[in-house]
């Protein structure tokens, strides 16, 4: 015990400090792991989106769109959804038919998922 100090000794702060800095390195790892699972959610979704509005396009065309930009034109879709691993909203990769009309769409990111696979093969 100490005879009526006040404050923290040195050895006290550095003991806090060694905690605090232990639960960091477990605790930051996973929330960075977190962010870039639910990134993937929204890549998923919005791939599903894509899809949808492609055969939705077909159904109602009878031929795939030319281009991603007449999903929009044609209020498929209210504008093209954002790609969470680019960041961008053009960076889709259309896969075409050999009439050039887009009947698949994929990430444009060159990076794998946490599982290993490549965006662009999803």
């Amino acid at each position: 015990m100490r005879s009526g100090e006040k404050g923290f000794t040195l050895i006290e702060l550095l003991v806090v400090m060694a905690i605090i800095a232990v639960l960091m390195s477990v605790a930051v790892p996973r929330y960075f792991q977190q962010t870039e699972r639910a990134r993937e959610v929204v890549l998923k979704h919005n791939l599903n989106v894509l899809r949808g509005s492609l055969d939705d396009y077909l159904r109602d065309n009878a031929a795939f769109p030319d281009s991603l930009d007449a999903l929009v034109e044609k209020q498929y879709l209210r504008q093209l959804p954002l790609d969470p691993i680019t960041d961008k909203r053009n960076s889709w990769v259309a896969t075409e038919n050999v009439d050039g009309k887009i009947t698949d769409v994929h990430s444009g990111s060159p990076l794998k998922s946490t599982d290993g696979t490549e965006y662009a093969k999803w």
